[in-house]
């Protein structure tokens, strides 16, 4: 039976709630798959969830490069950043959790010489253009690689 204060703040069991949870995506997500086709189509070439420290969601690893696609809900995006208000403890909890996690990431991968990029989601629906010219800007082109033409 399920409690009336849960009753009211939540129409599903919470087998119902874990299992919708479940679903939700770690890797390629829309804002990740927009990006990468992006740099696919500038002529960049990219290895996926390389295995280094935070697992980046590109990586260009000749070029100590690391890009992290952060969500907007789950890693506390201060533009649009909201407040659960069931189970409000544990999601302001999670959510500083993760963003104290991307903090010591960055800096174990710095610390190691990677350059770290972090883009939130919403940027990459508004902002794709500024944002591989941004990463074009970072890279440095291998052997005089024109990026706008994947010519040499």
């Amino acid at each position: 039976m399920i409690s009336r204060k849960r009753a009211s703040t939540d129409v599903m069991t919470r087998e119902q709630r874990s299992h919708c949870m479940s679903r939700i995506r770690g890797k390629d997500t829309v804002p990740e798959m927009t990006l990468r086709r992006a740099l696919w189509a500038r002529g960049l070439r990219y290895r996926l969830h390389y295995r280094i420290t935070g697992r980046p969601d590109i990586v260009f690893p000749g070029q100590k490069t690391a890009i992290f696609i952060d969500g907007c809900f789950w890693h506390g995006c201060p533009a649009h950043r909201t407040h659960p208000k069931n189970n409000a403890d544990f999601w302001r909890t999670k959510i500083e959790n993760n963003i104290a996690r991307d903090a010591d990431v960055t800096k174990i991968l710095e610390a190691e010489g990677w350059t770290v990029l972090r883009f939130w989601e919403h940027q990459i629906k508004l902002e794709l253009s500024s944002i591989v010219d941004r990463i074009l800007l970072v890279l440095k082109p291998p052997n005089n690689v024109d990026f706008q033409r994947g010519e040499k």
